[in-house]
């Protein structure tokens, strides 16, 4: 065996050893899984990320930037942008902040309730540390330090048709803002630059959405009419970048419930995202290539 071929055999060994202690463990309930949420965090990292992890390295090409904003320890909620018909920004704003960031910290993300009505895609969901959307379980692990994800626009943010894109919608009732006031962490604005490309949606088809009772149906360029070879995401260049973090701590009690102090925190965190999702894309010029 030559010395260029024993670090490579080398990896091998390691990679299959890991894996053959993995599944002894597993098949030994020797691991741990969040008995609220059903987060399995070994699962996560072993299993589910890696795929993921794919993606945000050598086919979107990821820059992530900003994550000094984003603790080391202790609770904040962080708010994106939302977009690609899929959510793969999702995806890749989970794999960044626990590989990238210096705490290597496992980022809860907010889900439609859509998802977990699926029950093998629930169940994955719920594994990889997503909870349903209700201002209960988002109390619950913020109160329990944990850093969580919002997506405000939900569906109408990824179900967008691409000549909106990068336009932002309507950022829901404020539901975020009211959470980190009851809460009193930090809101993290966060500007995703690179997914609105990944499918460009020219348009929808609402008579199969219903019938599949789906928020929508995307018809782009190549899918469905090169099956599924048209669902593979086009291979975009990505930005993500966390913004300075607007503070909630300094608000009485009372004002959780302010409508106005409420707009107000909401307005400020939906405009800081468009600026910085203006000044991302002057930046990153095309969408494609080197």
């Amino acid at each position: 065996m030559s010395d260029t071929q024993q670090p490579i055999v080398g990896e091998w060994i390691r990679r299959l050893a890991g894996a053959a202690d993995f599944l002894r463990r597993r098949a030994a309930g020797d691991y741990e899984v969040d008995p609220e949420s059903g987060f399995d965090p070994e699962l996560n990292r072993a299993v589910l990320m890696p795929a993921a992890r794919a993606l945000y390295r050598d086919w979107f090409r990821v820059q992530m930037r900003g994550l000094e904003h984003v603790p080391a320890q202790g609770s904040a909620l962080i708010v994106a942008n939302h977009s690609g018909v899929l959510p793969f920004d999702a995806f890749m704003l989970k794999v960044g902040v626990l590989d990238d960031h210096q705490a290597h910290r496992n980022l809860r993300l907010l889900g439609a309730d859509l998802v977990y009505s699926v029950p093998l895609l629930g169940r994955v969901a719920r594994a990889s540390g997503h909870v349903p959307a209700s201002p209960a379980e988002a109390e619950r692990l913020l109160g329990a330090g944990e850093l969580v994800g919002v997506f405000p626009e939900g569906f109408k943010g990824i179900g967008k048709p691409f000549s909106d894109r990068y336009q932002l919608q309507r950022f829901g009732r404020g539901g975020f803002a009211r959470l980190a006031l009851r809460t009193g962490v930090p809101l993290i604005p966060c500007a995703i630059v690179g997914a609105e490309e990944i499918y460009p949606m020219v348009a929808e088809w609402p008579e199969l959405a219903a019938r599949l009772k789906l928020p929508y149906f995307p018809v782009t360029p190549l899918f469905p009419w090169l099956g599924p070879l048209g669902a593979i995401p086009l291979p975009s260049n990505w930005m993500i970048e966390f913004c300075d973090p607007v503070r909630t701590d300094g608000f009485t009690p009372d004002q959780g419930d302010d409508q106005d102090v409420i707009a107000e925190l909401a307005g400020k965190v939906k405009d800081t995202i468009a600026s910085k999702i203006d000044e991302l894309l002057a930046e990153r010029g095309p969408a494609f290539g080197d």
